[in-house]
């Protein structure tokens, strides 16, 4: 059985009360309303055009931001714009245009491996299944749900490091796996909502739910919240804590 949240003095989140199965799943599909109302707008923040770019860039942005993956993607798309251009690459001149974007060697052994894997298995396309994405040179679950989710419409969620923070905050799971985190909110949020679900979670993570000092007293989801108080409560204080995006 989860728990839910009672009240709190300042500064201090919330204790927590038993919370039936049914009324997590109504509380966290109204906190994701609240979220689709707050980020109207959300989206992946990675910049592409098709499912490659897609899956190059979000190689790129394991441990990098997405505003410097964007920086230095507008040069690699238009020097290689095909799987085959990646397969066949030029390793020196790939790494130093990825460069910037930190750990570039095992990113460009990534790429290049992914590339072959593509040219060798799929024709030079990415293939729109995550039992085939996943067999690929540095594709994992959260790369994979990326590119469905966001390049072929197929709903994914992203369990990424802001994802992951906020789900155990929010109290939807005490549990550490990306992969059982992956499929215990798969329950949680209707499945046609899981692509947007995380979109708006990652937004969340990043503007106001900070890791170090979250902006609690700013936060439109405080009322359903039981880790309100982990951060300031005083709106004044709080609102200086918001990251205006677009981010990274």
């Amino acid at each position: 059985m989860a728990t839910t949240n009672t009240a709190a003095g300042p500064g201090r989140p919330r204790r927590r009360k038993p919370e039936t199965q049914l009324g997590l799943v109504r509380r966290a599909r109204q906190m994701d309303r609240i979220l689709a109302e707050t980020y109207p707008d959300a989206h992946c923040e990675l910049d592409f055009t098709n499912p490659l770019e897609l899956l190059v860039a979000t190689i790129l942005s394991a441990q990098c931001t997405d505003k410097r993956v964007n920086m230095v993607t507008p040069a690699l798309f238009a020097k290689y714009p095909t799987a085959e251009d990646y397969a066949g690459a030029d390793r020196a001149e790939l790494e130093e245009i990825i460069r910037s974007t930190g750990f570039y060697r095992a990113k460009a052994n990534s790429i290049i491996g992914m590339a072959q894997g593509l040219c060798e298995r799929y024709g030079g396309e990415v293939p729109g299944k995550l039992k085939d994405l996943v067999t690929l040179p540095g594709v994992g679950r959260k790369t994979a749900n990326v590119v469905l989710g966001n390049a072929f419409g197929v709903p994914g969620i992203t369990v990424d490091t802001h994802f992951q923070r906020l789900v155990r905050r929010f109290g939807w799971t005490e549990e550490t796996d990306p992969v059982k985190i992956e499929h215990i909110v798969g329950v949680l949020i209707a499945k046609r909502d899981w692509t947007m679900a995380s979109h708006r979670l990652i937004w969340h993570g990043r503007r106001i739910c900070h890791a170090r000092k979250p902006a609690c007293g700013a936060c439109p989801l405080a009322a359903l919240c039981p880790s309100y108080g982990t951060g300031p409560i005083e709106p004044a204080q709080a609102a200086k804590l918001v990251r205006p995006g677009p981010f990274s």
